[in-house]
């Protein structure tokens, strides 16, 4: 009698394996199921949709292999893996195609459920005592967004703007957000076209329980706006005013070791943007609208929150 010791010798286990087998463990597919499940169709009449569960799973190989609608449907078809990971079956089984693929995403963006679905893994990671609420950091960074003119509008996408970075100019929209700082695991999420302020959002970026928040010098002035005030903001100094610094001189040495202690807090916020611009490769906008793109922007830090704590997900 043969036994079957689960060695399956014909299945490397590669990379991407690697990665979807690590993310099917830590994401919470039965709450995210509940949430989604009231608002999908039930079918009643002509042909029976996609299991929702089987549409969330393609819907988030999307965010992770940054794969566009007509990309998903071929890759379903080229790459057993994915439909492996996403439930399908092999041989006669119908797959999605990129209509259903499209129609899935417009649905979670019509019901705002990206920021639901954060909600939701934020639940699951404060239940394991991974973010501690009393301290937030803020922060924003530039998406580009294509700036040509050769689309059917023959326009450029209108809710876009330009700003200038530097001695650079930028067209496209910011992501801003908030972390935690103990975790640097992401509580919110808003996007703005290039040209606002990043002072003008950074209230709406507070959950409202914490005591600390930590800023670069972009935020000077901020305690000063409406809504911010029940806070302590701790904003960097300006690069100007810190390199006068005399390193000799006793109380500008202490103020100097203020702003790095200040600036080590502060690194927490950019582990989020390396994960969406490096690890999932999101770089520029892939929609029109703002509302679209804040959407995938959530779903992917969201998605990055349990990449990141993967590790003391496992250990519990």
């Amino acid at each position: 009698m043969q036994l079957d010791l689960g060695l399956n010798l014909s299945t490397k286990r590669t990379r991407k394996r690697e990665f979807l087998d690590e993310m099917n463990r830590v994401v919470p597919w039965p709450r995210l199921i509940v949430l989604i499940e009231p608002h999908y169709p039930q079918g009643k009449t002509g042909r029976p949709p996609f299991r929702f569960e089987t549409m969330l799973r393609i819907h988030f190989l999307q965010q992770w292999f940054g794969l566009s609608d007509p990309a998903m449907e071929e890759a379903l078809y080229d790459v057993p893996l994915y439909s492996e990971f996403a439930g399908l079956g092999s041989g006669m089984t119908p797959l999605p195609d990129e209509s259903t693929i499209l129609r899935f995403r417009h649905l979670l963006e019509a019901h705002g459920l990206a920021v639901q679905i954060l909600a939701v893994i934020n639940e699951v990671l404060c239940e394991h005592g991974l973010m501690l609420k009393n301290g937030s950091v803020v922060d924003a960074t530039l998406i580009s967004a294509p700036s040509s003119t050769k689309n059917a509008s023959g326009s450029r996408d209108p809710e876009m703007h330009q700003t200038k970075k530097g001695n650079q100019w930028y067209f496209g929209m910011k992501a801003h957000i908030g972390v935690d700082a103990h975790s640097g695991l992401v509580h919110s999420v808003i996007g703005t076209a290039a040209n606002v302020h990043d002072v003008n959002v950074a209230h709406a970026l507070l959950h409202g329980k914490e005591s600390d928040v930590y800023a670069d010098a972009g935020y000077r002035g901020v305690e000063k706006r409406d809504g911010t005030d029940q806070v302590c903001w701790h904003v960097a100094m300006s690069p100007g005013r810190r390199r006068l610094l005399d390193q000799t001189d006793r109380l500008d040495a202490i103020y100097d070791r203020i702003e790095r202690l200040k600036a080590g807090i502060r690194a927490k916020v950019e582990h989020p943007f390396r994960i969406l611009k490096r690890q999932f490769c999101y770089n520029k906008t892939r929609y029109r609208g703002l509302r679209k793109n804040t959407a995938q922007i959530t779903t992917i830090l969201a998605l990055g929150n349990l990449w990141m704590a993967r590790k003391t997900l496992y250990a519990r």
